[in-house]
């Protein structure tokens, strides 16, 4: 057992960071917008992507850049993810 006489050391201040299971919001620059997918079809005529995806006729494709990729969760590939979009005009 030890006994120590006196006080404890003062607590250092927490930082006010979100937690990432409550969402956080990650600044993104938009670099390209393009109508959905078509078709495409090879010299055979067969279909050249080996997935069957079909986007929706009213979509946009929006390719989008995050400048620290750090603040992305490691397992951001796996798809497990919603993505929602808050647009701001500069």
């Amino acid at each position: 057992m030890e006994i120590i006489v006196g006080s404890i050391p003062p607590l250092q201040p927490q930082s006010q960071k979100i937690s990432p299971k409550a969402g956080n919001f990650i600044e993104a620059q938009l670099l390209h917008v393009r109508p959905p997918r078509k078709g495409i079809a090879g010299p055979s005529g067969r279909e050249r992507r080996t997935k069957q995806a079909n986007d929706p006729r009213k979509g946009r494709v929006l390719t989008i850049m995050v400048a620290d990729a750090g603040l992305l969760p490691a397992d951001i590939d796996t798809a497990k993810y919603d993505v929602t979009l808050r647009l701001i005009r500069r």
